[in-house]
């Protein structure tokens, strides 16, 4: 009898392999024989199912399927101009590579060569350090001792994990493998070495302080060097300098992550530094130069044009924050804040009484004018 292995997969004849590969994973996982023991019907359909699956997903399978229907491997064995090979023949009775497939893609290649992949080395983890430094310190960079608990290399067998210093030999139960095998009907399961715990060989003569991880608990001392410019958030990689790794494998990167404390004077924005700077009335007025120091201690003069408003920012090239591994500077901003002067003295108030009875309002304090002056249209 013809199989419509479009229909035991449930898809139309124009499906995708994407589609194909979809419909098979989800009844390949609904009538897997783990799932339904004894069902003997599951076993026929998770059976089908591989042998639709095996042909569709082949280009060249399925256009002699297409064309042949069931009698595609006899059509295309005697039609030489087909160009199909078939010859080799297809047993679907124990073909779980197709799940296999799936099955990796699902859970990772672990799965699916647990052995391999217990057999690589196991490297330390990485370690994340915290710190915290002021604002003239990242201006300047800083160099830091830093002290911390982790796994470091064992001292007795130098990280090997072997008494002896010797080499791990093979796993006789497994060969190696990491994973011994055996069938369960046509199914091949893998299971975890219960000798090597995985690992695919042993110690015969384990390390008694580390018990042959290669590794104890352990503290580090280290002097790490902040670069100067360093921003808030920033990481700083040292590598090797994380966990130790499983018996001789290599260790794990410590990384800086660096904070900046806030500053009460400057505020930084990229590598531009901002300052609120009070001025007086009078030099805001009449115009002049003040002095401000940078986070490095170095004094810059600072131009105050004449009538200088509160809230102009005046920027200084090259006062500002470094730039990482660079000569180059970003820049001092500061921001004016015009002060009232206050406490006068009787003359200081004549002084002012006289300048107010002088003073023109559109030249003297045009902003003020200009408001005033629309407000009175607003409600004339």
């Amino acid at each position: 009898m013809t199989k419509d292995y479009y229909s035991i997969l449930g898809v139309g004849r124009t499906a995708t392999k994407d589609e194909l590969k979809k419909a098979y994973r989800k009844l390949a996982l609904r009538y897997h024989p783990d799932k339904n023991p004894g069902n003997k019907q599951s076993d026929e359909k998770f059976k089908e199912i591989n042998e639709a699956y095996e042909v569709l997903k082949d280009d060249q399978k399925r256009a002699a399927y297409d064309r042949y229907g069931s009698d595609y491997k006899r059509a295309g064995a005697g039609d030489s101009s087909a160009g199909y090979d078939f010859s080799s023949g297809f047993d679907f009775s124990g073909n779980f590579s197709n799940f296999s497939e799936i099955f990796e893609e699902m859970f990772g290649s672990k799965f699916a060569s647990r052995g391999h992949m217990q057999n690589q080395a196991q490297p330390g983890s990485d370690i994340r350090y915290d710190v915290s430094i002021t604002l003239e310190e990242a201006y300047r960079g800083k160099r830091s001792n830093i002290r911390f608990s982790t796994l470091v290399k064992c001292d007795m067998c130098g990280g090997t994990g072997s008494a002896g210093n010797r080499m791990p030999s093979q796993c006789p139960t497994c060969g190696g493998r990491g994973g011994v095998r055996y069938n369960q009907g046509f199914i091949t399961i893998e299971k975890t070495c219960q000798t090597c715990g995985g690992a695919g060989s042993i110690l015969t003569d384990p390390c008694k302080k580390c018990s042959g991880s290669g590794r104890i608990k352990g503290e580090k001392n280290l002097e790490i060097a902040i670069p100067a410019g360093v921003a808030a958030g920033s990481q700083i990689r040292i590598i090797g300098e994380g966990e130790a790794g499983f018996k001789g494998a290599p260790p794990g990167n410590l990384y800086i992550f660096v904070d900046i404390l806030q500053h009460n004077v400057y505020k930084r924005e990229g590598n531009d530094i901002h300052c609120k700077v009070p001025i007086s009335m009078v030099k805001a007025a009449l115009g002049g130069a003040i002095e401000v120091p940078d986070l490095g201690g170095n004094v810059c003069l600072v131009e105050i044009p004449r009538g200088t408003q509160s809230g102009t920012h005046l920027r200084v090239e090259g006062y500002g924050m470094p730039l990482v591994n660079s000569t180059k500077k970003g820049d001092l901003i500061v921001h004016a804040v015009v002060e009232t002067p206050v406490a006068l003295s009787k003359k200081q108030k004549e002084i002012l009484e006289q300048f107010a009875e002088e003073k023109d309002e559109k030249t003297n304090s045009p902003e003020s004018f200009e408001f005033f002056k629309k407000l009175k249209e607003l409600f004339s």
